[in-house]
């Protein structure tokens, strides 16, 4: 009735989610972001309720961080410093699962070394490689009902695709459909050309829509879903198809090193420390800070306390050579956060 005041019910949902191989918190800081966001559009949008409007109950969907993981002992100090948690470093290998909260997403940038162009490329020969097994192995036990990964883009061409094969059909005898898209820092508000394959898998029988594609993407985005038809085959098999769906096999044409635009770097040995920045015929190293920014990070997110210290340089130039990149991740959560909403009026 018009004039009536109305009561607005707000329901909050916690998705809960586990940051392994968690570095320093861009998987949760990009989630967090997502959460916020929506939460302000939420909050403005009851502001500009007319009063003659009836208004339903709505649900609030916000990202809860509940378990976290990583063997480097600088970047869990980060972590804690900036969350305020009080994590120990933690070889993933030896977590058993029943220690780990129940949990919706399973999120984690597991070691890329292994598949990088710029290592030996030794796949699931290498230690690191196997990570991905300990992945498995949790979610095997856990059930979550999404699995959210990423990696290098060189992961789709290793081996001629059998790395990501068996990726694939790893996650597909768990029962998640998989659906993946390359996507570049560049084009989610950053100067930095990073090209990184993102994977999402959803636990299967559960009502879930597709969160690829996400924005307008450049030629090299990738996008496809890998799941069982009716007649027991799999779409793609153990190929990777180009965007356009025609390409048997994605060979990389390139290098995974980092490219800062409009100036002109080179990543050597995956540290940031001996990137170089030409400009105007001046030749100078970025700064610690100017790879934060480059990373979607505040400033000096990584500048904290360490045994009586600052956190020296060197580790801060792994540390963000070793991130993934925030803003990318808050709109990956963001459209995560869509899916959610859209579930909710299909319920």
């Amino acid at each position: 009735m018009r004039g009536q005041k109305r009561c607005v019910n707000i329901e909050e949902e916690k998705i809960r989610f586990i940051d392994l191989f968690g570095g320093v918190g861009g998987f949760r800081l990009g989630l967090e972001r997502a959460s916020n966001n929506r939460l302000d559009i939420q909050k403005q949008r009851t502001k500009n309720i007319q009063k003659n409007v009836s208004y339903n109950q709505r649900r609030l969907r916000k990202f809860t961080c509940v378990y976290y993981a990583d063997i480097d002992k600088y970047a869990t100090a980060v972590y804690n410093y900036r969350f305020k948690e009080d994590y120990k470093p933690t070889d993933i290998t030896k977590v058993k699962t029943c220690d780990i909260p129940d949990f919706d997403i399973l999120c984690g940038g597991f070691p890329c070394q292994s598949f990088s162009l710029a290592g030996k490329r030794k796949g699931f020969e290498d230690t690191r490689g196997t990570l991905f097994f300990e992945i498995c192995r949790i979610v095997r036990d856990k059930r979550p009902r999404m699995v959210f990964l990423e990696n290098v883009k060189g992961l789709l061409s290793h081996d001629n695709g059998t790395t990501f094969a068996v990726i694939l059909e790893t996650l597909d005898e768990l029962r998640y459909d998989v659906e993946w898209q390359v996507l570049n820092s560049k084009h989610f508000g950053v100067p930095q050309n990073r090209e990184r394959v993102f994977i999402i898998g959803h636990l299967r029988g559960q009502s879930s829509g597709k969160v690829f594609p996400i924005g307008e993407g450049s030629e090299n985005d990738i996008q496809y879903i890998y799941r069982p038809t009716r007649d027991g085959e799999y779409e793609l098999g153990r190929r990777i198809y180009s965007k356009d769906g025609v390409s048997p096999i994605l060979l990389s044409q390139g290098s995974d090193d980092i490219k800062i635009s409009p100036t002109i770097t080179q990543e050597l040995s995956h540290s940031w420390g001996y990137n170089f920045q030409k400009n105007l015929g001046l030749i100078r190293r970025l700064t610690p800070r100017e790879c934060e920014r480059l990373q979607g990070f505040p400033d000096d997110w990584t500048l904290v306390p360490y045994q009586n210290r600052m956190m020296s340089d060197t580790q801060r130039y792994k540390m963000m050579g070793n991130a993934v990149t925030v803003n990318v991740i808050e709109a990956i959560g963001r459209k995560i956060l869509e899916v959610e909403k859209s579930k909710e009026v299909d319920d």
